[in-house]
């Protein structure tokens, strides 16, 4: 039987800075241990979903990943990034068997539940390294409860490509798995750009290799974003607004019930919702539950950007602002500094994994509501030299 993998002294070693401009910083990574290894997933053909208006279902698919890892190995501290239509997870060799059930059993749920196609590959790091690559890993502190891990190195996009490739393949679980998606929800409307547009952006590293003029470049990218209230950040203050909608139950059912018990599934989740939007309403509190103070942690928590081999940020930023960055990041396209990517929306969707609505841990995934990552991936993949 499965078991939980014990914790090792390696993630609490991992530096954490408070301050996202030191993401450029390559001190602040460390090497993961020679025995580790990447899982990686993705969409295939998340592009024409989306042009079919199912980015919240590509969002899901994208999270569902890491739920699945997270959940079946029992380790909530393990390094993890969120691409929008795909996600890494890190993980000691000791888990090579969990970590492949669970990617076979998540690959076989969303092929079943949300009709889309996940590919998945578990790429050793000694096989990176024999590239001349590596993984290095550092953690931001988000809030006071919750630190995401940001990637250096170039090795995670290396093991992205060869999953592309068919290599490392992890194949699908039979007919009838689920994996364990405890937490993954969705509960809350499109958020709004309340200062012009929500912009999805990945830079890279460009031809020229020139990593200190990549690094002034973050620097310059998220300064510009500084100009904005709370750098950009897309997700109000106070939190976003709950929704209602009859998709949104539907997604989270299908993550939590098979198909015969769905419909109490979905009856609970519109309890859960009604209450609490009833109480944040009111200003009422239930036991320790204060709907407020989740709301707020709720935006304190989500990861609008990070550093996965390169610079990713949705924000939600105004007409000037979003000049300045575009041409920063097309001056730096030009020396050949970077290669970039760029999509504009009117909205941002989160996606959550929420242990308990007590703890103060939940972590809620941001992307552009029409595209986002996979958009801004697909406009940058069409510049970068075959």
């Amino acid at each position: 039987m499965e078991t939980a993998v014990a914790s090792d002294p390696f993630v609490a070693s991992l530096p954490v800075f408070a301050k996202f401009e030191s993401v450029a910083d390559i001190d602040n990574y460390r090497p993961l241990p020679d025995g580790w290894a990447l899982a990686t997933a993705d969409i295939v053909g998340s592009t024409k979903a989306i042009g079919a208006g199912r980015y919240k279902t590509v969002n899901m698919a994208g999270a569902s990943v890491i739920s699945a890892l997270l959940n079946a190995l029992g380790r909530q501290d393990l390094p993890f990034v969120f691409g929008g239509d795909g996600a890494l997870v890190a993980f000691p060799g000791s888990a090579l068997e969990i970590t492949r059930n669970a990617l076979a059993a998540v690959q076989r749920w969303v092929a079943d539940e949300l009709d889309l196609t996940l590919r998945a590959a578990i790429v050793p790091i000694k096989d990176i390294r024999a590239q001349g690559l590596d993984v290095r890993v550092a953690r931001f502190r988000a809030s006071e409860a919750v630190f995401y891990a940001m990637f250096a190195g170039g090795g995670g996009s290396w093991a992205e490509a060869e999953m592309k490739a068919g290599r490392y393949r992890i194949d699908p679980a039979p007919a009838g798995a689920r994996p364990d998606l405890t937490g993954l929800s969705c509960r809350w409307n499109p958020i709004e750009a309340r200062h012009g547009e929500i912009v999805s952006i990945i830079a890279i590293p460009g031809a020229s290799r020139d990593l200190r003029g990549f690094q002034f470049l973050v620097s310059d990218v998220i300064a510009l974003a500084g100009r904005q209230e709370r750098d950009g950040h897309p997700v109000p203050v106070n939190g976003p607004a709950y929704s209602f909608s009859p998709a949104g139950f539907d997604l989270e059912a299908r993550a939590v019930a098979p198909a015969g018990r769905r419909w109490l599934s979905k009856l609970w989740i519109l309890f859960l919702l009604t209450l609490a939007a009833v109480t944040d309403r009111f200003g009422w509190t239930i036991g320790r539950f204060d709907p407020k103070i989740y709301k707020r942690d709720v935006a304190s928590n989500s990861d609008f950007r990070k550093f996965d081999d390169g610079l990713k940020m949705t924000i939600d930023v105004d007409a000037d602002v979003l000049q300045r960055i575009e041409n920063r990041l097309k001056q730096a396209e030009e020396a050949g500094i970077c290669y970039y990517g760029l999509h504009r929306q009117k909205s941002a969707l989160m996606t959550c994994l929420v242990a308990s609505p007590l703890q103060r841990d939940h972590v809620h995934f941001i992307d552009g509501a029409a595209g986002g990552y996979a958009m801004a991936a697909a406009s940058l993949k069409a510049k970068v030299p075959v």
